[in-house]
């Protein structure tokens, strides 16, 4: 985990964390230093995009949320859209958010916020696995559409065009979520 001076966990937050270590799971995640892998998504209107395609032109912040259907979810994707999105561009940096949900049902979502920014389907939730975030969730196959029932950790993970990564914020539920200000601060970092 990396934090900035910007942002200061809350007392849920970092009982979650504490958790997280006492379980080992944490030393299982991403974390700054590691790399993002080569892999396509895809997106809701464009179909595949392929990660370090991305990173040829920009930074990387990955949003990973839980599907079109959590109101937790979908408004932090609307509250990313106001505070975070436009900082990004001008820092040339390329913003997605990330869920297993088949692409099909997001784009009701990207269409519902008018999000200008990438959303994503990991539906095999070969990302989700490699960064290590995670968790069964069987009441959530019906929702993602994908025959799978793996849901992610809300989490934030930031690269740099080189692919390795800088920040990492993982919260402990849908509606504790990273604060745009850091995010803006480990892309300009």
């Amino acid at each position: 985990m990396t934090t900035t001076s910007a942002y200061r966990p809350s007392a849920t937050d970092l009982a979650f964390r504490r958790q997280l270590e006492r379980d080992g799971v944490w030393s299982r995640m991403i974390s700054a230093g590691g790399r993002i892998p080569d892999l396509a998504l895809v997106e809701a209107d464009l179909g595949p995009v392929h990660l370090h395609r991305l990173l040829d032109t920009g930074p990387l912040v990955l949003l990973f949320f839980r599907h079109a259907g959590s109101p937790d979810c979908s408004a932090a994707l609307a509250a990313y859209e106001r505070r975070l999105a436009p900082a990004l561009t001008a820092l040339d940096a390329h913003l997605v958010a990330v869920s297993p949900q088949r692409a099909d049902r997001l784009a009701d979502l990207k269409r519902r916020h008018d999000l200008s920014y990438l959303v994503a389907s990991d539906g095999r939730h070969m990302l989700i696995d490699a960064f290590g975030i995670g968790f069964s969730s069987p009441e959530s196959a019906p929702l993602l559409g994908t025959g799978r029932s793996t849901l992610p950790h809300p989490a934030v993970v930031v690269a740099g065009r080189s692919g390795v990564v800088r920040f990492v914020d993982v919260s402990p539920g849908p509606a504790v979520r990273t604060h745009p200000e850091a995010i803006i601060a480990a892309v300009r970092s």
